[in-house]
């Protein structure tokens, strides 16, 4: 070696508030970034056409992302997310700072509609889809991967999960 110095890339901190921001656009029918679920602690209006989202520690929200240009849709994309606790590893995942721990992520309208199907059905049987267990998530993104159909989320398959949140530390 020549004597460079190696450099050590270190990921962004958790900012000390302990959120994760999601920056969101909306310039119609151009570049259409929303959250379809999900519970913010904070938001902050950049201007017309942009704010930020802030999410406290282990919330989970879904952050849809849509572009066209002038031949069509160029991108079309969810991310359901974990918001991450201080110190935990994460995945970089644009527009969300500093990252989050991704338990769903689908690309191309097809997929991303059917994700989208699989959120209503869930609110339909009364249950908030920030609540639905991580577990569940990333069964649905294996299962979407694979081509095969997820199993339904259940409200007894719920109520065993907020049974199991009240006991775990």
């Amino acid at each position: 070696m020549n004597g460079a110095p190696h450099l050590r890339l270190v990921p962004p901190a958790l900012p000390a508030d302990g959120l994760t921001r999601v920056e969101l656009t909306w310039i119609e029918k151009k570049v259409e970034y929303w959250i379809r679920f999900g519970k913010e602690k904070e938001e902050q209006i950049l201007d017309r056409r942009r704010r930020v989202l802030a999410f406290a520690p282990n919330s989970v929200f879904a952050f849809v992302r849509w572009a066209s240009n002038d031949h069509g849709t160029i991108l079309s994309r969810i991310d359901i997310v974990r918001a991450i606790m201080p110190g935990e590893r994460y995945s970089t995942l644009p527009f969300v700072r500093p990252g989050g721990d991704i338990l769903l992520k689908m690309e191309g309208w097809p997929k991303v509609e059917r994700v989208l199907q699989i959120i209503d059905a869930i609110e339909a049987i009364g249950i908030d889809p920030s609540e639905v267990s991580p577990h569940h998530w990333r069964h649905v993104h294996n299962r979407l991967t694979a081509g095969q159909e997820p199993r339904r989320y259940t409200v007894e398959q719920h109520r065993a999960i907020l049974l199991r949140r009240r006991v775990e530390p």
